[in-house]
């Protein structure tokens, strides 16, 4: 595997798919054991954003994105990792995510911004004010919480049809959290966050370091760009959630230190931007099941341009329109998308299903199944379930 030390004007289609693999750490074989630090550290740094979804049709999605990197891991000792090490946090960041805590800085702007649901009902209490200020002083006294260990808020004005029936003492810790006044110190069982203030969660070095937001929105490009290997404008943007209009100022600065090189990839109708740490491998390995908020297909028209797969999710288009299947996701075989495959994990019943398999266009359905049959078989051993069962 070589990087992009030579200068570089025109990159082929192939090229590009390999060097967005390399890039997410898709490029190389699953470790034997990957259950050290090591292996969980070395796969979050590539993706630099987790996103987290909890919906659990299969797995919750950002569980099933380190599995697509890592296989068989533990996930009792992922999670220990990401919120005993002090190396990762939740924050805002694509969507809600994990992320580095020395990102804590960069994403200062972003929480400064931060606007609750326009509907919240904070606004409906008596004090607001008082309220959150009494929840930051128990957690100061008391330690972490959840919403269940906090008072009920006074005379909220009654709900009306169509508002969203989430408890304001869950409104009031989102709240602090999407300001940066109160941090994640780790997920239940159920998924419920327990807050902590960020003092307790977040190093000095990286909670007291002060970051401009030009500088701020720089490195995050930066970042995002070393995560994606090769990407257009839009492709950089969305990955920490940036307008085009506020990243492309920082990508001409990228460009002009040198950390980004303007090349075009053939078949690519926009300006693409070659990261001067591109690895170039000459051919990948890989052979996995991708979540749907993988960040290798969570922009769906880097997907469609990158391996001319055509992606969306259907868990919320009514079944009679759904054209693939309610949880579908794609599966990677080498550096093309070869199939999608509509999951389900019937847990009483111990069985994988495996609702639809679509093959792509062009692809070597034999070979395919073949290797689809070793994924569904591991990724089942995995989630603990005896069986596959086609329905």
């Amino acid at each position: 595997m070589r990087t992009s030390r030579s200068r570089r004007t025109t990159i082929s289609a192939a090229e590009a798919r390999r060097i967005a693999l390399a890039a997410q750490g898709l490029d190389r074989g699953r470790p034997a054991k990957p259950n050290d630090a090591r292996h969980f550290r070395r796969a979050l740094h590539a993706i630099g954003v987790l996103q987290l979804d909890f919906v659990n049709v299969l797995i919750p999605a950002h569980f099933l994105i380190l599995w697509s990197r890592l296989g068989g891991y533990n996930r009792r000792r992922l999670e220990q990792f990401l919120y005993d090490s002090r190396e990762f946090t939740e924050q805002w960041a694509h969507e809600a995510s994990i992320v580095r805590t020395s990102d804590w800085p960069l994403l200062e702007h972003r929480r400064q911004a931060w606007e609750p649901w326009r509907r919240n009902p904070l606004a409906t209490l008596d004090d607001p004010e008082t309220y959150l200020r009494d929840i930051l002083e128990q957690v100061r006294e008391q330690g972490a919480v959840t919403a269940n260990h906090l008072p009920a808020a006074k005379s909220p004005a009654r709900k009306k049809p169509g508002d969203w029936h989430r408890p304001v003492q869950r409104w009031a810790l989102e709240h602090h959290f999407g300001r940066g006044l109160l941090g994640v110190r780790r997920r239940l069982g159920n998924f419920q966050r327990v807050y902590d203030l960020p003092e307790r969660l977040i190093d000095d070095v990286h909670r007291e370091r002060s970051v401009s937001s030009h500088d701020a929105r720089r490195e995050l490009l930066r970042q995002a760009a070393m995560s994606l290997g090769v990407a257009t404008l839009k492709d950089l943007a969305d990955y920490y959630r940036m307008t085009s209009r506020d990243a492309s100022p920082r990508v001409a600065e990228l460009v002009e230190e040198g950390a980004l090189q303007p090349v075009r990839v053939e078949g690519w109708k926009d300006q693409a931007y070659l990261v001067e740490t591109a690895r170039f491998p000459r051919k990948i390995e890989a052979a996995s099941l991708l979540s749907p908020f993988d960040p290798v297909v969570w922009y769906r028209p880097r997907a469609e341009r990158l391996f001319d797969f055509e992606y969306r999710i259907e868990i919320y288009v009514p079944e009679g329109q759904r054209r693939w299947g309610y949880y579908v996701l794609p599966f990677l075989l080498g550096d093309r998308i070869v199939a999608r495959v509509d999951l389900k994990a019937d847990r009483k019943a111990g069985a994988l299903l495996v609702n639809s398999l679509h093959h792509e266009a062009g692809t070597d359905q034999k070979k395919t199944e073949f290797a689809l049959a070793d994924e569904l078989g591991a990724l089942a051993e995995w989630l603990g379930l005896e069986s596959i069962r086609y329905c």
